[in-house]
């Protein structure tokens, strides 16, 4: 594979640096309320060298939801690698728990509204919606499993299921136990995921008098 020349690499560190901006802003602002100038002010570049690599506000965003979908496939890939063995429901938890961890780190943009006008040009991105449908496919496999095998009710339709488990990568339950400053990550991570696979219910007790 030929190596990328200096000028190739320069532009792709440059890139690197505005869309984590991008995330970083899109988490702490949203989509709606980012601008482009702030975008060039935290990334610590000229507005017009930004306009160079990304020609809108749409493509900004765009790219960066891109990038986090990849890191979740390839995240999702390493699990796979480990193998058919492992309990489907068990990788589920592992994608979960993995989300949970990137949102505490301030690293995951809330989702879009139905009616954002990010939500449409990511309709339109043909990237974002490739990535998105190969991680859909790929979590789809591991609840029909996880179903079939009757660790998740099979009752339920799958893309609840599914739909369920993207929720929870932007569930602002961990914002506010984490803004208590009483609890750890691994606490609210554990909690977490918990309550997404098992309900709030707690376990059943002998001697006690139903109400």
């Amino acid at each position: 594979m030929e190596r990328p020349s200096y000028k190739e690499q320069v532009q792709r560190m440059r890139e690197d640096v505005v869309l984590a901006a991008v995330n970083r802003l899109l988490v702490s602002k949203g989509y709606d309320l980012m601008t482009v100038d702030e975008v060039a002010a935290e990334a610590g570049i000229a507005k017009a060298s930004l306009y160079k690599h990304f020609s809108s506000k749409e493509q900004l965003a765009g790219a960066a939801m891109v990038r986090l979908l990849q890191r979740a496939l390839e995240y999702v890939d390493g699990l796979r690698a480990r193998g058919p063995d492992v309990p489907a429901v068990e990788q589920l938890r592992e994608v979960v728990r993995w989300a949970l961890r990137v949102q505490l780190a301030g690293e995951m943009p809330t989702l879009p509204s139905q009616n954002s006008k990010l939500t449409a040009a990511l309709m339109g991105n043909g990237d974002y919606m490739d990535r998105l449908m190969e991680l859909s496919d790929k979590l789809g496999e591991w609840i029909g499993r996880a179903q079939r095998d009757g660790a998740i009710d099979d009752t339920l339709p799958p893309e609840l299921v599914l739909f369920t488990l993207f929720a929870r990568a932007c569930d602002p339950v961990l914002g506010l136990l984490k803004s208590q400053g009483q609890h750890d990550d691994d606490q609210i991570v554990d909690w977490m995921t918990r309550t997404t696979f098992s309900g709030l219910g707690g376990p059943a007790r002998t001697g006690r008098r139903a109400p």
